[in-house]
């Protein structure tokens, strides 16, 4: 395996960016970076692996936690499940471009719940948001079409939570071309539902089930559809009246949304790129709590070790600024949201075959990316006879992937997933559910030992000037792997990776001021999906979560103060969706997604 090491130019590089390192890290009792006093010492009452057939059909969580040396008594709570009914509304059910249910041949309306015959995973993210004197809760559903809804929270004396009779809403999206792929999600600072669209369309050569389904059930014509009105970046706030307002964020781009982190300034955003040959960005919007127009950037990979997951320097290549009404203009220019008249593919790019890695015609540039081999050439989008930066910027948006290639950035990333950060320490954490392909094939900007079960990598952050933000990664290296491991003629026969480590790695929250990195699991490796509280200063991992078999487990949100309580959020995902093996799920054993938490948490100890 080839070496790569930081040579002279991108220390320049560095240098000229002027990175100004930040933060400390405070051992418990030191005052941190905001003058408070912290207590690290929250450790969580480990489970055991599923094993028994009990087990491996319900849902698990801990039932104690340890917070500055106090024992409280957790546990997990069900909110709501797909199929519920509410305020004349069925959670999870799908509608079409006029906001009517979607229904089957029999009449039966589409449930978006990963087991049943809607197109997709099921119930995915879902926010607790605290306004108008209120608790909300917004969930997103990962099908094609995507569906989302809103209710009002109750919370009693203990802190418990329940989903207030008559509040449950469906959220329309039809005026922004409808939903898709929802996946990811996290409630903003400033207290809205940042969500994401996942696996966009390929422009080039629109098709697919997943786009064939948005055409035939949520369009019921095809001529109707465009790829390019998915794979963006929604946000729900709630309106004074409490009430959904919905909108896409163009200006932070086109591509296999996972997930959309928002940094503690409220203009830094990282975005990740779920699948194989990917890029990973950061947008940094004008005006902090609105992300409609800002500045788009790509990350480049400068590999400075090949050790465990590896170790690079961070660099970031500027892809232009852009705004949310130029991108929709090129979208929908008569503003209709009912005909096709948008930019197509062959507006934006010229192609042609590459020969090996070179292209044959002087102007096209090659490419690699989830999209396979291309030879690209950029054409005059915005109609004033050149072809220069702004329609780089405009690109940028409706191609982000491919033009982070284009431009030199680096586009091998395999299954990025959540982003979480330690404000306390400036560290930046990103999973990865697989380690290989183009990060393992010896070629490129990676070259890295293949891991099947994972890991997930932390990023340094600091200031830089340039690109205007506090919070630019400038380092990115391995944290935690998963490990291979063979289980067989044993108990635990099934699971592929070490049943006490991380499998295929999704969603991560790190539970502020204190050491723990809280890491969801979206793996067939270990049949029952587990979830973990990793110690980021001694290495402990302590299971604290395992789904029904074939569920994930999404959404692990971390909310430390909603009216003095904690919450973590935690979904369990089509149970008995990804079946392995020769498990046969027993009669009666119910499969709905589900939205629930594990809590509630005295969190005031760790202030």
């Amino acid at each position: 395996m080839k070496l790569k090491t930081l040579n002279v130019a991108i220390a320049t590089a560095l240098s000229v960016s002027a990175l100004t390192l930040m933060g400390c890290t405070p051992e418990d009792g030191v005052n941190g970076i905001d003058g408070s006093t912290y207590s690290t010492d929250l450790s969580f009452t480990a489970i055991a692996p599923a094993i028994t057939d009990e087990e491996k059909n319900s849902i698990r969580a801990t039932e104690e936690v340890t917070i500055a040396g106090e024992s409280q008594t957790i546990g997990y709570h069900t909110l709501i499940k797909t199929g519920d009914t509410n305020n004349g509304e069925t959670f999870g059910v799908v509608k079409d471009y006029t906001d009517t249910v979607i229904t089957e041949l029999d009449g039966s309306p589409v449930l978006c719940n990963g087991t049943d015959t809607g197109t997709g995973s099921g119930l995915d993210h879902f926010s607790f948001l605290q306004k108008n004197g209120k608790i909300y809760s917004v969930a997103q559903f990962e099908c094609a079409p995507g569906a989302m809804y809103m209710s009002e929270l109750e919370q009693n004396a203990e802190g418990q939570l329940s989903v207030k009779a008559n509040t449950l809403q469906f959220v329309s999206q039809k005026e922004e071309f409808g939903g898709w792929v929802h996946c990811a999600g996290m409630t903003t600072p400033w207290n809205s539902h940042l969500g994401s669209e996942e696996y966009e369309p390929n422009a080039a050569a629109p098709g697919g089930t997943y786009y064939n389904e948005v055409s035939n059930k949520y369009w019921g014509n095809a001529a109707l559809n465009n790829p390019y009105y998915y794979g963006w970046t929604p946000e729900v706030k709630v309106n004074v009246d409490g009430t959904p307002d919905y909108a896409k964020h163009y200006a932070m781009g086109r591509f296999a949304h996972e997930l959309a982190y928002v940094m503690p300034d409220n203009k830094t955003v990282y975005l990740s790129d779920d699948g194989t040959d990917v890029g990973l960005f950061m947008f940094v919007a004008d005006t902090a709590e609105d992300l409609s127009s800002g500045q788009l950037y790509a990350a480049k990979w400068n590999q400075t070790s090949n050790s465990g997951l590896g170790e690079a320097v961070i660099t970031w290549i500027d892809l232009g600024h852009s705004d949310n009404a130029t991108i929709k203009n090129l979208l929908d220019p008569d503003s209709d949201y009912t005909t096709n008249d948008g930019i197509t593919f062959a507006d934006v790019f010229a192609t042609e075959p590459p020969t090996g890695t070179t292209c044959p015609t002087v102007g096209f540039t090659y490419t690699d990316t989830a999209n396979g081999a291309e030879c690209l050439q950029l054409k005059d989008i915005n109609g004033d006879t050149l072809v220069d930066a702004a329609d780089e910027a405009l690109a940028a948006r409706l191609e982000t992937r491919r033009m982070a290639a284009y431009k030199g950035a680096t586009t091998e990333f395999k299954k990025e997933e959540g982003i979480t950060f330690n404000e306390r320490d400036n560290k930046l954490y990103i999973a990865m559910s697989n380690v290989g392909s183009s990060m393992t094939d010896g070629a490129g900007d990676i070259d890295v030992a293949s891991n099947g079960c994972g890991g997930v990598y932390a990023l340094d952050v600091a200031t830089n000037q340039m690109i205007g933000t506090n919070y630019a990664a400038y380092s990115m290296k391995g944290l935690i792997a998963g490990k291979p491991t063979d289980y067989t003629g044993t108990p635990l026969e099934g699971n592929t990776c070490d049943v006490d480590g991380i499998a295929s790695p999704d969603n991560v929250t790190f539970l502020k001021d204190s050491d723990i990195l809280v890491i969801g699991e979206d793996t067939s490796a270990h049949p029952n999906d587990m979830a973990w509280a990793y110690n980021i200063k001694n290495g402990t991992m302590e299971r604290i979560f395992t789904g029904p078999h074939g569920s994930e487990t999404t959404s692990p949100f971390w909310h430390k103060d909603i009216n003095g309580t904690g919450y973590l959020t935690m979904t369990v995902q089509h149970p008995f969706g990804e079946v392995s093996g020769s498990y046969v799920r027993p009669a009666g054993v119910e499969t709905k997604s589900e939205a629930g938490y594990i809590g509630p948490f005295d969190f005031s100890k760790l202030k």
